[in-house]
Formats: C-alpha cells, structure tokens, sequence
C-alpha cells in the first residue's frame, strides 16, 4: 500500500468513526444488526474503534498494526451478525 493509499483510507475510516458521533441514528440501523441491545452505546463504541484504527492506518509508523486491527475488526463484527441471525 502506498503512503498516499494508506493515508486517504486511514482517514476515510477515521471519518466514517467521527461521523457516529455526529449523526448516530444514521448507524443505528446497521449497529442493531450486530448488536440488538444497547444500540447507541455500541454505535459510539464502534465509532471510537473506527476512529483509532483508521488514525492508525494513516500514520506510517502504525500502519501495519491499523490494517491488522481493522482484520480483526471486520473479522469481529461479521461474527457477531452472523450469530445474531
């Protein structure tokens, strides 16, 4: 990945984070799939975890450690809609 790719999607993700603090209904359809309870509380946790793991792809030094965060992320999020079905 370049350091230009790496910047712009690390700060894509870091957005798309800020925004559940912005606007959290806009998340909330998509949270409840994966977390039926507590929905707000888990939009905000989930921005938070956007926003530090796409600060961390953005920055050079934390790249690596961003994109394997984001793995198991995805990984983490996909499990809990899945179980949720």
């Amino acid at each position: 990945m370049s350091a230009r790719t790496g910047k712009v999607l690390g700060l894509g993700i870091a957005a798309t984070g800020l925004a559940h603090f912005a606007a959290p209904a806009a998340f909330e359809p998509v949270t409840k799939m994966a977390f039926a309870d507590d929905v707000r509380n888990w939009t905000y946790r989930n921005g938070a975890t956007e926003l530090a793991i796409g600060l961390a792809i953005a920055a050079r030094p934390t790249r690596k450690a961003g994109v394997a965060g984001l793995a198991v992320y995805a990984g983490w999020l996909a499990k809990r809609v899945l179980s949720r079905r």
